[in-house]
């Protein structure tokens, strides 16, 4: 019986052709060739954040969210895992990249699998996704698996791109075809931190019958 996965695919490539897509692209043509090995067929759904530059840009300043960005969020919402690739510049990532996932829910995320990856035009800028990246995603509550995967223009005429890229796939097919998201957002979502008007409206959860709410609302 052959199970159903969903990977979204973020990319913030702004060139065409761009590096940073064809990364992505290449991670997740091999995450479905290994998914498919153990019976999971992998659908893949592909967000291009450089169509939604000025979308993620009002929702920053206005918290206006249009219906493409709203429509890539829900692409998030609902994928199984994420390959998240950014392009460096002045050794950080790139701006428009951030801004998407900092427009994000909090809790949009939990327990989801991520792959991360980045091209720059130096190896010098190889330490910015363990460096910069984890953070962010930490924050977010995912889980990142333990490779990094970049490139610079060198790595693309070599062996060891390609090796990097197995063994990253590897690592998030591990957690996509173990249901790893699916756990935690069943048995545990309730353990997290939820703030009010995030997680999709599952605070409403919350007791307010507790010592803590009736002290809120006057001892009521």
């Amino acid at each position: 019986m052959t199970t159903t996965k969903t990977l979204a695919v973020v990319t913030a490539g702004t060139s065409d052709p761009s590096t940073t897509t064809m990364l992505a692209n290449r991670a997740a043509a091999r995450v479905t060739a290994l998914a498919a090995d153990q019976g999971v067929e992998v659908l893949t759904r592909v967000i291009d954040l450089r169509a939604l530059a000025n979308d993620i840009t009002a929702a920053l300043v206005a918290q206006h969210v249009s219906p493409d960005l709203q429509r890539a969020i829900d692409v998030l919402r609902d994928a199984d895992a994420v390959i998240a690739s950014t392009p460096v510049y002045k050794a950080g990532a790139s701006g428009l990249f951030t801004s998407f996932f900092q427009v994000l829910d909090n809790d949009l995320l939990i327990g989801t699998p991520v792959l991360l990856a980045a091209t720059a035009g130096s190896d010098r800028h190889a330490l910015v996704i363990d460096d910069q990246l984890r953070g962010l995603f930490a924050y977010l509550r995912t889980i990142t698996v333990p490779t990094s995967l970049f490139a610079s223009p060198d790595d693309w005429n070599g062996n060891g791109l390609s090796a990097r890229v197995d063994r990253t796939a590897t690592e998030l097919v591990a957690l996509l075809v173990a249901g790893f998201r699916s756990v935690v957002r069943g048995d545990a979502w309730e353990a997290y931190q939820h703030s009010y008007g995030s997680a999709g409206g599952t605070e409403l959860g919350i007791d307010l019958d507790s010592e803590l709410m009736r002290m809120a609302t006057g001892g009521r």
